[in-house]
């Protein structure tokens, strides 16, 4: 059984995204990067994401999307543009039919790590380890990449009726 992922953090400045595939149990990397919106219109930038991310879709051809959840954040602010942002990645996967999962950074965390509060550089560390890859691509396409495996690692215990 095979599957291609992609993941989603999505931020309105910076949208890290990755797409992994898995084989068998072994996974591999696809692609991966960051969507920058140079335009300084809040609404130009989400309409940017959207279309750079629906670009990628259709390039990579995922079969499922998993998108980084909301976490608390301090400011009410940051907070709604951080859920449009969420919104976009969403409906660029939506509109091309990629079913969405959700999941919060501590979960993501624990999954690859074992720790839900672990460090990003732990955490980027067992995205390389597992992907067996020893290049740098950056925190947020980083967090991306760790979203596939949580996703793909949750996936294979749910077809083994395993709970995660």
């Amino acid at each position: 059984m095979s599957c291609t992922v992609v993941g989603i953090d999505p931020g309105s400045r910076k949208t890290g995204w990755g797409v992994v595939s898995e084989s068998s149990g072994v996974l591999t990397l696809v692609d991966c990067g960051v969507i920058s919106p140079a335009d300084a219109d809040f609404s130009a930038r989400l309409g940017a994401i959207f279309t750079e991310l629906k670009d990628i879709l259709r390039r990579c051809s995922p079969e499922e999307a998993a998108v980084e959840e909301l976490f608390t954040c301090k400011n009410i602010a940051s907070a709604l543009k951080l859920g449009q942002a969420r919104g976009v990645a969403v409906g660029a996967c939506a509109s091309l039919g990629i079913p969405v999962a959700g999941y919060s950074p501590a979960l993501v965390k624990k999954s690859l790590t074992g720790n839900g509060r672990a460090e990003k550089v732990q955490v980027s560390f067992m995205v390389g380890r597992l992907l067996g890859v020893k290049e740098s691509w950056g925190e947020d396409a980083g967090d991306a990449l760790a979203l596939c495996i949580c996703h793909l690692n949750l996936r294979r215990l749910a077809c083994l009726g395993i709970r995660g």
